[in-house]
């Protein structure tokens, strides 16, 4: 969309340059000519209405090109959105799997052969966590 917007839009102004360099002698009817030919003649109001068509080619050519560049940016930052939460997403799985390989901490309860002590978990049976990132509800 934004290459057609520019293509649109430097092909009017390219065609309204040439017609203006072409045509610079005035009458009742303006005979255009284009590279040394005379495709066509035009009176006042056909001249008038060639102007606003090519304005309005001319503006659809920026809106394209607007449309463009704003979707462009648009996709750009959701891919840089994707790529944070892909990293703190390894990040924080990196830690949790350095957390399950981790050595499993000694019991400091004082129970030992002598009185009750809690079992710890291991960590092959620790509960499994989930982690959410914002905005996304499941």
């Amino acid at each position: 969309m934004l290459i057609i917007g520019i293509l649109l839009m430097a092909a009017t102004a390219a065609f309204t340059a040439l017609l203006i360099a072409f045509n610079l002698s005035g009458g009742p009817d303006y005979a255009v000519t284009l590279f040394g030919s005379t495709p066509f003649t035009l009176n006042a109001l056909g001249a008038f209405l060639s102007g606003i068509a090519l304005a309005l080619i001319f503006g659809l050519g920026l809106w394209l090109m607007l449309g463009g560049a704003a979707l462009l940016a648009h996709r750009s930052r959701k891919r840089r959105a994707a790529r944070a939460a892909v990293s703190e997403r390894d990040e924080l799985r990196g830690r949790l799997d350095d957390s399950r390989t981790a050595p499993p901490e000694a019991d400091h309860t004082g129970g030992g052969a002598n009185g009750p002590s809690t079992p710890s978990l291991s960590a092959s049976r620790r509960p499994a966590h989930r982690f959410h990132l914002p905005g996304h509800n499941h």
